[in-house]
């Protein structure tokens, strides 16, 4: 079994019962024995798979597969291309260098749903969105990119997971389904 949640902002990856101060997976009534393939931070929303089938957490996260995974980053400022010439051939963090990634601002706003709370806004500094698509994914990767580039992210949104596209889901923040045998074909192209 193959299911895709659109993880709302503010929610952990995880299936804790209770938690002193944010809302866990554990309340969006998924079957018994599936756990998250991969995580979203609290602060990041969008597509999440979960399965009760070891195989998909080897398939999709293990980095000999370089599996893709395509975000929109919200982030502070007008991003120049010389930052997305950066984030395409990997940026040095303290711990490692990214490795290359395909990263493209966007002409137009993504169509996202409202977030809830938004983010905040500043009448004197411009924000941009660009798309990123990474094959590996270590912890808030792609925020500590944009920030080592200049241009922190202000919204972090998970679009899509190898093929499958969120936006094709008709999912809403917080909503979440079993794949079609095609859908999870496309998870893996």
């Amino acid at each position: 079994m193959l299911l895709a949640l659109h993880k709302p902002f503010d929610v952990l990856s995880q299936f804790t019962k209770e938690h002193p101060t944010h809302r866990t997976l554990s309340e969006f009534g998924f079957p018994p024995d599936v756990y998250p393939i991969g995580r979203l931070d609290r602060d990041s929303e969008g597509l999440i798979l979960l399965s009760d089938e070891p195989k998909w957490n080897d398939r999709l996260l293990n980095p000999r597969h370089a599996h893709p995974r395509t975000y929109h980053a919200q982030v502070d400022g007008a991003v120049s291309d010389q930052a997305l010439r950066k984030l395409c051939s990997g940026v040095n963090l303290k711990e490692f260098r990214t490795l290359p990634c395909q990263a493209q601002r966007l002409d137009t706003d993504p169509d996202h749903p409202p977030r809830d709370p938004p983010i905040r806004f500043r009448k004197n500094i411009p924000t941009s969105w660009i798309e990123l698509t990474l094959t590996e994914g270590k912890n808030r990767q792609v925020r500590r990119m944009t920030a080592a580039v200049g241009f922190p992210t202000l919204r972090l949104v998970r679009v899509s997971i190898g093929g499958l596209k969120l936006a094709d889901l008709g999912l809403q923040p917080g909503q979440w389904r079993e794949l079609s045998a095609a859908e999870q074909q496309r998870v893996l192209s």
